[in-house]
């Protein structure tokens, strides 16, 4: 066709190109409306959401008793015993001691003090009055405690032994309701300063990454919002008794949504920002990162979700809640992330990365180049930065960087073999100082260690005497007696220690209720301690041979069925995580023996995070042990969550080498998501890190199990050993794929 152009003049470049299609009316609304509409939605979320932050601690509930499964023998004994009480108050033990004796006038105060806590309503029933030791220097008063407001009742009965209290007399509250309260107390800064801390390095974290003001905040209201979506549908399963959530449930979903939404937004970003150096408009450059970064958030998402799905194996309620609740905060994570971001983000434009705005590069110049590819030389990177020389340093030598790398985290590894993990004594759980601590210790110098926290044992009506006589004979039982409603003390002294057929005790019976009389079997020692524990497996065994219906429970039972119930967890769960991570890793890469090896090299990972943290927990932060759930969190945490890495990484280089080759592919792929993954990393370790300001042992250390662990992926796993290994294996990497993709 002729060109209109004026004659003697050149037509414009333009003018004979063909016009781009005109957007309708509708098209154009639909874009603007969209984002608004998204942004609006989660918006609403977070105003109903929000207020549940402080509301999820009211639906959760610390009782180890109530996360056992109802088979285990300690269960049943608390289902029963309900028959002999007619309130769940928690036992609180008052000790009085004097160092060279008590004088009379302490034991005055302490008769009056008894009375005055009786008469103030505080106690659920009755109290004891006070049981002097042995020694002469001690006294010790039971005051049964409602289950309701444990730290403010432990604070009150503290207050009405510190009133007049004799000079140099030294006063304690112990037992289940002052460790209870200790936990409790431990807890307490989940809502606020847990939350509080971790918000605020990931921010300081961000302003690094981005330096700019602006994104930083986007990518936290993310976060946020995502938390506020998963805090109130998890409340409601709670609720509504669907989950049984604890108080370390609820801080690890508190961290695992703020550091999951951020890692999957700065994929996203990171992908938005290159999308915009190569298309103009907003509409085009979120299209493209969608397009880059939708698959691997979802993979990375379902990677993790299958993981904590697992746990739902488990016998114990705790683990078995941590499945969906952590699963929910996931899928909001992924959706706050690939909604809400990417809305906010179409909005804002490249003014969100202002001061330094990416510009449209109209000459679709390649960010990164590797050159050598194709002409019989190894390829490597052209370009400046840390990546680029990271790329060429696995480049030049493959195979040492991999074996080096394997042999030092082998090396490691091999001390977590070390890992004490069979089980804390109740007293260790909280760090710092606890009067419940002081008080038990105190207690075991002047009574029983057991004083206060008994065996509870069910016997038939039938078997009481036989019963009663091996219970007395058992090494490690200081005392036997039953529960008796007409007794003084609630309880009937039996065996060596029978009361006298007169006096307060005259014609008072073991109560009998569902055909069971209740024995309190007072141990030697600390009810929570290994030599307790060896004495209640001994009373298992010894009674069981009496009548095969008697029940051995109480908290030295409890503790004991938790530890054995958390260690066949951790035997099944964990295998079955690993098959399947790798199946999901095969559909996710088209690859057998890709997945296979990027499992491997994240168990080893783990193995050696947990190797270095035996070390440190031994010879560092001098900790007694861990709880036998400790490995079997952060297998969870650190293989769903280290995979995920290696899932960025991996899908960028699969993405690459359908374009340049197996091995340019990698050096593209490292050297392209080397910034952004590494960011994540750091990230995600900072909030499990954040879970260290609360005083609970159990927490602390999945906060450096998982942190290290996560740096060790991000920075040494996924930096060199994954990149090495698949550069040296080559294209055989994708079989049994390999053939339709280049070496």
């Amino acid at each position: 066709m002729p060109s209109s152009a004026p004659a003697g003049t050149r037509p414009a470049p333009w003018a004979d190109a063909p016009r781009p299609p005109r957007r309708s009316r509708w098209a154009t609304l639909l874009r603007v409306l969209l984002p608004a509409l998204l942004i609006v939605g989660w918006l609403g979320v977070a105003g109903v959401g929000g207020p549940y932050f402080g509301k999820i601690s009211e639906v959760s509930t610390n009782d180890q008793s109530s996360f056992l499964p109802e088979s285990t023998e300690s269960t049943r004994v608390t289902d029963l015993q309900g028959e002999f009480r007619d309130s769940d108050a928690i036992p609180a033990i008052v000790l009085l001691v004097r160092e060279g004796g008590l004088s009379p006038e302490d034991r005055a105060w302490a008769e009056e003090t008894v009375a005055s806590v009786q008469d103030s309503g505080l106690a659920e029933g009755r109290v004891s009055p006070p049981i002097p030791s042995e020694d002469g220097e001690a006294v010790q008063v039971v005051v049964p405690l409602p289950d309701g407001e444990v730290v403010d009742d432990v604070e009150a009965l503290s207050a009405e032994f510190e009133q007049g209290r004799p000079e140099g007399l030294q006063a304690y509250v112990t037992g289940p309701a002052g460790f209870t309260a200790d936990l409790v107390a431990g807890f307490a800064g989940i809502d606020g300063l847990l939350l509080g801390v971790a918000l605020a390095v990931v921010f300081v974290i961000l302003l690094v990454v981005y330096r700019s003001p602006v994104l930083p905040v986007l990518v936290l209201l993310t976060s946020v919002f995502a938390l506020s979506a998963a805090i109130l549908l998890v409340y409601w399963l709670a609720a509504n008794e669907l989950v049984t959530i604890s108080g370390q449930v609820q801080g690890i979903l508190f961290i695992l949504v703020v550091g999951a939404a951020t890692d999957y937004s700065l994929l996203y970003t990171a992908r938005y920002r290159d999308a915009l150096l190569h298309h103009r408009g907003r509409a085009e450059a979120t299209r493209a990162a969608l397009k880059g970064s939708a698959e691997p958030i979802a993979a990375s998402g379902a990677t993790v979700i299958a993981g904590l799905l697992c746990l739902l194996l488990s016998d114990l309620a705790s683990n078995k809640a941590l499945g969906p609740v952590a699963s929910v905060g996931i899928v909001m994570s992924m959706l706050a992330a690939l909604t809400f971001l990417p809305a906010v983000l179409f909005a804002t434009g490249r003014g969100a990365f202002w001061p330094f705005r990416p510009r449209f590069d109209a000459s679709g110049a390649e960010r990164v180049r590797v050159v050598g590819h194709g002409t019989g030389h190894r390829p490597t990177v052209e370009g400046r930065g840390v990546w680029a020389s990271v790329a060429r340093f696995v480049a030049r030598a493959p195979r040492a960087v991999w074996v080096v790398t394997t042999v030092v985290l082998l090396v490691l590894a091999g001390f977590s073999t070390q890992f004490q993990a069979s089980g804390v004594e109740q007293s260790e759980l909280v760090l710092g100082e606890s009067q419940a601590r002081d008080g038990q210790e105190a207690l075991a110098e002047h009574f029983p260690g057991g004083s206060g926290s008994p065996a509870v044992v069910l016997v038939p009506t039938g078997s009481l005497d036989a019963a009663v006589a091996v219970a007395e004979d058992a090494e490690g039982v200081a005392d036997v007696a039953a529960v008796a409603d007409g007794s003084p003390s609630g309880t009937l002294p039996l065996g060596g220690d029978a009361a006298p057929p007169d006096g307060p005790f005259a014609g008072v019976e073991p109560t009998e209720a569902q055909g069971y009389y209740q024995l309190r079997v007072t141990l030697a020692d600390a009810a929570d301690s290994p030599e307790a524990e060896q004495t209640v497996r001994g009373l298992r065994a010894d009674l069981s041979g009496v009548d095969e219906g008697i029940l051995v429970g109480g908290a030295t039972a409890t503790t004991i069925d938790t530890n054995e119930t958390s260690i066949a967890d951790r035997t099944l769960i964990i295998p079955v995580i690993l098959v399947v991570i790798t199946l999901i890793l095969m559909l996710l890469l088209r690859s057998i023996l890709a997945p296979v090896l990027l499992v491997l090299t994240t168990v080893v990972s783990f193995f050696t995070a947990l190797g270095v943290s035996a070390l440190v927990f031994e010879h560092v932060l001098d900790l007694p042990g861990a709880d036998p759930s400790v490995p079997l969190f952060g297998f969870v945490f650190l293989v769903a969550l280290g995979i995920d890495y290696n899932i960025f990484l991996m899908s960028r280089v699969r993405e690459e080498s359908l374009v340049h080759g197996t091995r340019a592919g990698i050096l593209r792929g490292l050297t392209l998501t080397g910034g952004v993954i590494t960011s994540a990393g750091i990230v995600l370790a900072a909030t499990f890190a954040a879970l260290a300001v609360i005083p609970i042992m159990f927490l602390v250390q999945l906060a450096f199990i998982v942190a290290f662990g996560v740096l060790l992926d991000a920075l040494v796993v996924r930096s060199l050993l994954v990149p090495a290994l698949t550069y040296d294996v080559g294209r055989a990497i994708w079989w049994p794929g390999h053939r339709r993709i280049e070496p």
